[in-house]
């Protein structure tokens, strides 16, 4: 397998890990919603965490919502930050292909350059 091809091979999986990673942000954000909105829904009693309320009764609406909750962040964070992870990775494997791609368009001229002279002097 020649570099080039590596390279587009590994872009490509990069590509597919940033759409996983953002899917993963999406879904976080369907806990983290459907969380706060369970907890805002079981009654006027709840406590707010900065923006997180949360009930201190024992309930089992209220565990529900609050590990919605919980599940939501930790999607939202670890979805963002694997977002941008593959995306730059993504960036370094194209911009390793521009340079094979100069390097190759380069010798190929090169070599039809040569090519050029000896049928002009033949």
């Amino acid at each position: 397998m020649s570099s080039r091809e590596y390279l587009h091979e590994k872009a490509e999986e990069s590509r597919h890990n940033e759409t996983i990673a953002y899917l993963m942000f999406l879904a976080g954000a369907v806990f983290f919603i459907g969380g706060v909105m369970t907890n805002l829904n079981l009654g006027k009693d709840f406590s707010w965490f900065l923006i997180i309320p949360y009930r201190t009764e024992p309930l089992a609406g209220a565990l529900l919502g609050f590990a919605l909750t919980i599940c939501g962040v930790f999607l939202v964070v670890i979805g963002m930050a694997a977002g941008v992870h593959y995306s730059r990775d993504r960036g370094w494997y194209m911009q390793e292909m521009r340079k094979a791609n100069s390097i190759d368009e380069a010798i190929l001229n090169r070599k039809s350059g040569k090519n050029a002279r000896k049928k002009k002097t033949g």
